[in-house]
């Protein structure tokens, strides 16, 4: 209640909520109000949609449709609720794809409750959000500890609670799945939908990259966000301390002030790469530091997807 009070306050001024206040609520449904509050972004270009959209079909009213949706005129004649479909390009299925590899456990050192994981999951509730605001379809795909979690995808407010549920039941642990695993997951890919894909991306090439790579070329929208931590981009990490990969069992590494420099090369060189091998293959990429505003970061990562779509 403090935390959400908190917000609230911020939400009464012209100031934005910080990631770092949104840090303290685990309630994603208050902090996705305050993140898209006045964004006015879609996720993707579409028709007009009104009276010119054809007309496609009837279906039974289920809990969670939208009320101005209903035929009240065949309401009256069949007393039932139906709800009338049309065929809308606008409408694609939107996926979320979140890397809970244990890697993205990866914290702050400046501010406290934010790691990587975090971060990645919350801005993907918001991404969800505006596709279940703009009526599309959308799943979930998670990824961590070898294995692939999959939500099929829907529509409606229900949908979103789903979806939800299960970025909050997210935690990072082991490694990414294996080609082959990833491989026989990728069943939505009959039809080319939207991706938005948040990881750190420390492996390039990877299972991962290759699943992302094949889905463009079967002419998905592929758009990712590098997330970083701030002393992952400067190399600001503590004299002496000891770190281990999470994801491997090769000991402790130390950072000395002798490693910084080759850190630093060996950090920009994979990053750049990262960078070239998305524009080769016309996939949208961006990159954030997650001490940054979400607010900031997610309205940076839907322009450069509507600039494309130009």
């Amino acid at each position: 209640m403090q935390a959400a009070s908190k917000m609230m306050s911020a939400n009464a001024s012209t100031t934005a909520p910080t990631t770092a206040m949104m840090a303290h609520t685990r309630d994603l449904d208050l902090v996705i109000r305050h993140v898209l509050a006045g964004l006015g972004h879609g996720l993707h270009a579409g028709r007009e949609r009104g009276a010119g959209v054809e007309f496609s079909e009837y279906r039974a009213y289920a809990p969670g449709d939208e009320w101005r949706r209903v035929d009240w005129k065949l309401l009256a004649r069949a007393d039932r609720y139906f709800i009338r479909e049309a065929e809308r390009d606008s409408h694609v299925a939107v996926w979320l794809w979140l890397d809970a590899s244990a890697s993205m456990a990866e914290p702050s050192r400046d501010i406290n409750g934010i790691d990587k994981l975090w971060f990645a999951r919350t801005i993907l509730a918001c991404v969800a959000a505006i596709a279940q605001r703009q009526g599309d379809a959308f799943g979930l795909v998670v990824c961590g500890g070898g294995k692939v979690e999959f939500t099929p995808a829907a529509r409606g407010p229900r949908q979103l609670q789903r979806v939800l549920a299960q970025l909050n039941k997210a935690q990072a642990g082991g490694t990414l799945p294996a080609s082959e695993v990833l491989k026989a997951h990728l069943h939505f890919a009959r039809s080319p939908g939207v991706l938005f894909v948040a990881s750190d991306f420390l492996e390039w090439p990877s299972p991962l990259s290759e699943a992302l790579l094949r889905l463009r070329r079967l002419r998905h929208d592929v758009r990712l966000l590098t997330l970083r931590t701030q002393a992952e981009v400067d190399a600001s990490f503590r004299n002496g301390s000891a770190y281990r990969d999470p994801e491997q069992s090769s000991g402790l590494h130390r950072m000395s002030s002798a490693d910084r420099a080759a850190y630093l090369e060996q950090s920009r060189a994979h990053f750049a790469q990262v960078a070239l091998s998305c524009r080769q293959n016309d996939i949208v990429h961006c990159a954030a530091r997650i001490e940054q505003p979400l607010v900031e970061v997610l309205r940076g990562w839907l322009r450069a997807a509507g600039a494309r779509a130009k």
